[in-house]
């Protein structure tokens, strides 16, 4: 049963709740911040996106929101938010969570909106070259940090597929295909499908190693382009499942490792829903699965609405205006694990031929949902 109708009467009032000031697209991280980041901006446009809110959304207002995302673009394309960045907020700027990875939400956001990036990413000029783009690939690190690796390619890729699709740059479209073939024949395990040489038959090394791949396989997803040794992915995915029905096995909350984060159990859900429309290998492994996985996720929503990262546990992104208090709603996880439910729900729908409510949006990342026949 969809949980649609439940989801837009409890998290849409959190949402609401984390509005500051009067102006458009200003949004608290939680009730306990004192100011607005462009990081929750980003999570309030995809969760109104998500739950149909936009259609509330006047077209002078998204104009508004837009522009004030824009307002942030650097000039090399990258965006930046003044009230974190400078601030302690990993100052060297890493490729894995720094100004790419905030870019890569604010497209989607844009995407929701229904607007683009105003200037070219010329931050990619680099990487559209195929020659310095594999050799950055061959550097990275497919061992001990391949879950940091997943960021970076991911954070590339999103921005390359974006840069070819609204903007028009064929060279960027050349640089993905390059990365796609590239991934598809270097550092994959043919028998567990995942990248790296983590030890998989070790659970907690399996979520990791399913972790990293979750940042790659909707580069594959979103092109349509063929996932390597998919039904081996299947299994291994599903083998990420703990006993509690969520997809953690202790890397984010090693006191209680089954009771899983918003990042542990989208990894493994967002890849099952995929590739299960794409092949029929273990459908009602696949199912049962995910049944089992919408009752865990909807147990991380607080009476505040609003979702946690994992129950129990405090959780921020190293600064003090993205820190989200144990048991308390804060935007990020909310963003994430309405997704998770949204994909589920989705999933669910298909397989009783009805129509899903979700609004997913046609933009590389997070958000998108393409279904290949």
């Amino acid at each position: 049963m969809t949980v649609y109708s439940q989801l837009r009467d409890t998290v849409l009032p959190f949402i609401d709740s984390c509005k500051y000031g009067e102006e458009t697209g200003r949004f608290r991280y939680s009730a306990t911040v004192e100011q607005n980041t462009l990081y929750s901006s980003t999570y309030a446009a995809m969760t109104y996106s998500l739950l149909d809110e936009m259609a509330n959304i006047g077209e002078n207002d998204k104009k508004a929101w837009a522009d004030y995302l824009n307002s942030h673009q650097d000039g090399d394309g990258l965006y930046r938010d003044p009230v974190i960045y400078g601030q302690g907020w990993y100052e060297d700027d890493p490729l894995w969570c720094g100004r790419a990875h905030l870019t890569c939400h604010v497209l989607t956001a844009l995407g929701c909106l229904g607007h683009i990036a105003e200037k070219p990413l010329l931050f990619l000029n680099p990487y559209k070259d195929k020659d310095k783009l594999t050799e950055w690939l061959s550097r990275l690190d497919f061992g001990e940090r391949v879950a940091w690796t997943g960021n970076e390619i991911m954070n590339i890729g999103t921005l390359l597929q974006y840069a070819r699709d609204f903007h028009g740059d064929g060279r960027a479209g050349e640089a993905v295909l390059t990365l796609l073939e590239w991934l598809s024949s270097h550092h994959i395990n043919l028998e567990s499908g995942v990248w790296g040489s983590l030890d998989v038959s070790d659970p907690k090394r399996r979520s990791e190693a399913v972790q990293a791949a979750y940042h790659w396989w909707p580069l594959f997803f979103y092109d349509n382009y063929p996932v390597p040794y998919m039904e081996r992915a299947i299994d291994t995915v599903l083998q990420t499942q703990n006993p509690s029905g969520g997809f953690g096995w202790g890397i984010h909350n090693p006191r209680e490792p089954y009771c899983s984060s918003a990042c542990e159990d989208i990894d493994s859900i967002d890849p099952l829903v995929r590739m299960s429309r794409m092949t029929a290998y273990r459908q009602s492994d696949v199912t049962d699965a995910l049944i089992r996985a919408q009752t865990h996720v909807l147990s991380n929503q607080m009476p505040d609405g609003g979702f946690v990262f994992f129950k129990g546990g405090d959780f921020g992104y190293r600064h003090k205006q993205l820190f989200g208090p144990a048991d308390t709603g804060a935007m990020f996880p909310t963003w994430f694990r309405v997704l998770s439910l949204a994909l589920l729900d989705t999933y669910l729908c298909e397989m009783n031929d009805t129509d899903s409510p979700y609004i997913f949006t046609n933009c590389p990342g997070f958000q998108f949902w393409r279904v290949t026949l």
